[in-house]
């Protein structure tokens, strides 16, 4: 995989329920993160007292972040409707030259900030809700 440009990771969300995804609301930066739960099986025979893990056990969850500016009124209050209503509707993450992870995620965190002479942003955090797919590109 060569070098590819941060703008082109997008978090993309059907907010229909029809298989139409669009862009989320004005970001600007965006982040994905996997991880795995172990389950510690580690016993007194356990072979030089290392530590073992079972093998496909554990919780696995993703967390995708992001912040932005929003484009318009109706980004902002999609965004607002997602958290406030506590709704788990699918969403995307287009990794370049890699792939897309698609799966229900729900609005975990969603925080405005803006100081005296600049734009009004925000950041929001994504917390996995099911099973995730892959799809190579």
């Amino acid at each position: 995989m060569t070098a590819q440009n941060g703008k082109d990771l997008l978090i993309k969300v059907d907010l229909s329920g029809s298989g139409d995804f669009s862009t989320f609301a004005g970001l600007r930066a965006s982040r994905i993160s996997f991880n795995a739960e172990p389950v510690d099986v580690t016993s007194l025979e356990s072979q030089g007292g290392w530590r073992e893990l079972l093998a496909g056990a554990g919780v696995k969850t993703a967390t995708i972040s992001g912040s932005g500016v929003f484009k318009d009124a109706e980004t902002d209050a999609h965004a607002r409707q997602v958290f406030f209503d506590g709704l788990m509707p699918l969403f995307q993450l287009v990794i370049p030259d890699f792939g897309v992870v698609e799966g229900r995620f729900q609005v975990s965190s969603l925080e405005y900030a803006g100081s005296h002479n600049g734009e009004a942003t925000y950041e929001m955090t994504l917390a996995s809700a099911g099973v995730l797919s892959f799809t190579a590109m």
